[in-house]
């Protein structure tokens, strides 16, 4: 490699970093951001990427007893990169070192490559042992998630330490993939990296990305066959293609335009209907109510951080309290569409207590609702999911030994 040269997928997983702790970007809006570079370097610069998100707090802690002083933070980017090859992700040493080297020079920092040459030699000769001498759930989880998560902090933070499977609602009939693993409450699981596109029945319409515990709101709501239902946030449509499946004369309504429109492209491949209808949920109003309604609010996200790696380093308490308000807001216009003696699923994708059942308790004193409780024979497998309230909390520390899932709190209102 020349002096001055940069490995493609080295300098892309810089740039991903840059742009998550440096200008506070979604993962996944900085990889769309990349420059045109091979599929095949793209997908590894998201996973070196992705693994220094996921284990920043360890990798920053090794790197420390090796460093005299705070280096600017490229070459603090520089080094987690070669770090996070070397006890993470098993490159050899000389490449993890000669390309961060590499890469400091093509960025303009070739005086600190002698740093960068030193401190990620220190690393490889250390081996996977610094790695194994650390507590890695508390040390990659920021104090205040650790504390809001309570007693299910440490079995949460440690499944974030490992790459989320794939999860997949399938129609009704359709073939198993190969190599799925059917689970209790219905969605099929293949390995973390399973590229969807290549599988059995993809091209075919008959299956979805949908992680196992995003395919339990719309179950709550029942038969639904025949039923007018409103999706409200329903972008990207995974729970729209679920309730259209069943049966269900659904009305999806989203904000965003954009993201609306793939939802329609999901529905095509799938063969599926909806109507769909690009508006604010909460100046929006139907010509009439609806017997059955699922919202998905947004939220903080905070249960899909194995999936989405960033949010630990994106969020802060502050985003919590302004998800709630909106979801207060957002219930208050569910409960303004909903026809008497019909059912509203709330449900968010996310670990935080105030965005759960904080808004579902404000909301049955507010709006003159009351729970449905969910029995736990309703969820075969997740019954410990059930709260003593009859809502349903999930978080990936459950089902740790099939490989978790996302986290989501759910609850049945009717009125």
């Amino acid at each position: 490699m020349s002096k001055t040269a940069a490995d493609p997928t080295r300098d892309a997983a810089f740039s991903l970093l840059s742009a998550v702790l440096d200008r506070h970007a979604p993962l996944d809006a900085a990889l769309a951001a990349l420059p045109n570079i091979a599929p095949r370097d793209r997908a590894a610069a998201h996973r070196i990427a992705a693994s220094v998100l996921r284990r920043l707090g360890c990798l920053d802690a090794i790197l420390e007893t090796h460093l005299r002083r705070a280096p600017p933070a490229p070459v603090r980017h520089i080094l987690r990169i070669g770090a996070a090859q070397l006890v993470l992700l098993g490159a050899p040493a000389h490449a993890a070192v000669s390309t961060a080297v590499g890469l400091a020079h093509a960025r303009g920092l070739g005086k600190f490559a002698g740093l960068i040459n030193a401190v990620l030699r220190k690393v490889s000769a250390e081996g996977a042992a610094a790695l194994e001498a650390l507590d890695p759930a508390r040390l990659d989880t920021p104090p205040w998630l650790w504390t809001s998560w309570g007693a299910a902090a440490r079995a949460i933070a440690t499944a974030h330490q490992a790459e989320a499977p794939l999860d997949l609602t399938l129609k009704e009939d359709a073939a198993m993939p190969e190599g799925g693993e059917r689970l209790p409450t219905g969605s099929v699981r293949l390995p973390a990296g399973t590229d969807v596109t290549q599988l059995y029945g993809y091209a075919a319409g008959t299956l979805w990305v949908q992680d196992a515990a995003a395919a339990l709101p719309a179950r709550l709501l029942g038969d639904v066959a025949g039923r007018r239902v409103l999706d409200l946030c329903a972008a990207p449509g995974g729970k729209t293609a679920q309730l259209a499946a069943a049966g269900a004369a659904v009305t999806a309504l989203d904000r965003d335009a954009r993201r609306l429109g793939r939802l329609r492209e999901n529905l095509g491949r799938l063969g599926l209907a909806a109507e769909t209808i690009a508006a604010d949920a909460l100046t929006w109003r139907p010509a009439e109510p609806f017997e059955a309604i699922l919202l998905d609010a947004p939220c903080s996200a905070t249960g899909t951080i194995r999936r989405h790696p960033e949010i630990v380093h994106l969020r802060r308490p502050r985003d919590i309290e302004a998800c709630a308000a909106l979801q207060d807001r957002l219930l208050d216009a569910a409960a303004a569409m909903l026809a008497p003696g019909g059912t509203l699923v709330y449900a968010v994708c996310s670990l935080q207590p105030e965005e759960g059942a904080s808004r579902i308790e404000a909301a049955v004193t507010r709006l003159g609702l009351r729970r449905v409780p969910v029995s736990p024979a309703e969820l075969p497998g997740l019954e410990a999911a059930v709260t003593a309230d009859g809502d349903v909390a999930t978080h990936p520390g459950m089902w740790a030994s099939q490989g978790g899932m996302d986290g989501f709190f759910m609850a049945r209102l009717r009125r």
